[in-house]
């Protein structure tokens, strides 16, 4: 019997039960590289609000626009890396509407020129959309993104109802389909 816990386990290899513990499933998943290291990403929103002032929202899509779609920090990741560099004294924010505008302060230019070597290699690997290559607008990125599309759709189309087994058994037949086409490529 098909169960959509053992879908979700051959799209990640592994499954969180409700208690948290990780399962791994069909052989373990492994984690593709991190866009940005830990800290890392304070350097280029301090640089994207020295070339420009910026709202948050302004930030997240310029980070999404400039990696080519292959990472998006969420507005949890990045309103409070905001506060945190407005607490460094290294951004004023001033309203705009019921927005905050992010400015650099001269604190915050001598930190970024301190570190010019650092921000100009995570600048120069963001342009290269984290590829490590240059796979084009087809790369691992976008490869990424169809896979996390791919999930959305699975869990969307299960999320608070029991699938019929002929529902389950089609979504299974294009999966399978799907992996025998990419295992065949040649």
């Amino acid at each position: 019997m098909f169960s959509f816990r053992r879908l979700r386990q051959r799209f990640h290899g592994r499954v969180r039960d409700h208690h948290g513990g990780d399962h791994h499933g069909a052989g373990h998943r492994m984690r593709g590289h991190k866009m940005f290291d830990a800290g890392a990403l304070r350097y280029v929103v301090l640089q994207m609000i020295a070339e420009q002032p910026r709202h948050g929202y302004e930030i997240i899509k310029a980070i999404e626009q400039r990696v080519g779609g292959g990472y998006c920090p969420s507005p949890g990741v990045i309103y409070p890396l905001l506060a945190m560099l407005e607490d460094m004294g290294h951004v004023v924010v001033t309203p705009d509407g019921n927005k905050k505008l992010h400015a650099i302060t001269p604190e915050g230019r001598s930190f970024l020129e301190e570190n010019r070597g650092f921000v100009e290699a995570i600048t120069a690997r963001m342009s290269d959309g984290g590829r490590h290559g240059g796979h084009g607008a087809h790369g691992h990125g976008s490869i990424r993104n169809s896979l996390h599309e791919l999930k959305i759709a699975l869990v969307e189309r299960a999320r608070g109802e029991m699938l019929p087994d002929e529902q389950l058994k089609q979504i299974q037949i294009i999966l399978d389909r799907a992996t025998n086409e990419i295992k065949d490529l040649r």
